[in-house]
């Protein structure tokens, strides 16, 4: 079980499913880091890389509003495959924001990445919590583990992960029982709520999400893996009220199949982490693989929005 943090340390776990070569390289690679650095929607430009302690990384940050942000990176250490300690946030005429320390791990082709950043107070910290939820800063690692899976596998899946103060036997009770479930789940402005729920390995259920204006979609969910307490498999389809399967009412395009894996991991005493992995399943085109890869922004809002339900609902559970 994790340490409790300190009052200006914010830490970050996760664990990718490649070798530290791998996420090494996807870290200190120009090239590679181009593909993920930063969070959903934002680009960056290396100008110059000096990989070594005392030595820099200059780039600019391009928002999708079109803002730059130049930053200067400061290594104060490098240890290859094992350990980086960066400034980060500074420019050439502003100190950093705060000191990060990542480590690298590697068990059974697996890596860890325990990342610290260390800020200079405790206002400091909360300020910085305010300025990655607002731009989604988050996601920077949930892109790093798309990009290692893509390299790997070929396949295109999307990622995004949460903590929660719950423990994780009610995270699990949150994903597989009908009553929690129904509670959460649906995008913002919908509700759900199933016809048929039969949450177990083998079993499938029937809903339909309601938003505004009356608008009613029908969807079907079937079970293929869940191991408690940690672990939930499933595929999603569209379909009518009659349960025959259906396409997107707004994307027609979009993959009639959706695979979703959910994995539960302890981060700290009565936290729990929650990765996503969404992708789509079996025969699926390259026009719905398209419109998946273009649709990755509108998924990051969509599970924020119901993230932010399921905060919500552990604070009351009714």
């Amino acid at each position: 079980m994790a340490a409790k943090n300190k009052s200006n340390e914010l830490k970050i776990t996760r664990i990718y499913d490649a070798p530290v070569k791998a996420v090494w390289d996807a870290w200190t690679d120009s090239k590679q880091v181009a593909q993920w650095w930063g969070p959903r929607g934002f680009t960056i430009t290396t100008h110059s890389k000096d990989l070594r302690a005392g030595g820099t990384w200059r780039y600019t940050m391009h928002g999708p509003d079109g803002v730059d942000y130049p930053n200067v990176t400061k290594y104060h250490e490098v240890e290859k495959y094992s350990r980086l300690v960066y400034d980060h946030g500074g420019t050439d005429d502003t100190p950093a924001m705060f000191q990060v320390t990542v480590e690298f791990s590697e068990s059974k082709g697996k890596t860890t990445m325990d990342m610290t950043m260390t800020m200079p107070t405790p206002e400091a910290l909360e300020e910085t919590r305010k300025i990655i939820k607002n731009h989604g800063g988050n996601s920077t690692w949930d892109r790093l583990s798309e990009y290692l899976t893509k390299e790997s596998s070929g396949k295109e899946k999307f990622v995004i992960n949460r903590t929660f103060d719950a423990p994780m036997e009610l995270m699990f009770e949150m994903w597989t029982n009908p009553k929690h479930f129904s509670k959460w789940l649906a995008p913002t402005g919908f509700e759900m709520s199933f016809l048929r729920s039969d949450i177990k390995q083998g079993g499938s259920t029937f809903y339909f999400m309601t938003g505004s204006g009356g608008a009613k979609m029908y969807g079907r969910a079937e079970y293929l893996e869940i191991k408690r307490p940690d672990r939930v498999v499933y595929t999603q389809q569209f379909c009518d009220q009659n349960e025959k399967i259906s396409r997107h009412p707004m994307s027609p395009t979009w993959p009639e199949t959706m695979l979703t894996t959910v994995t539960l991991a302890e981060e700290g005493p009565d936290k729990t982490r929650v990765t996503i992995t969404w992708e789509p399943h079996g025969a699926t085109t390259r026009e719905e693989l398209e419109t998946f890869i273009k649709a990755k922004g509108g998924m990051t809002m969509g599970w924020t929005g119901s993230f932010d339900k399921l905060e919500a609902y552990l604070g009351d559970p009714k």
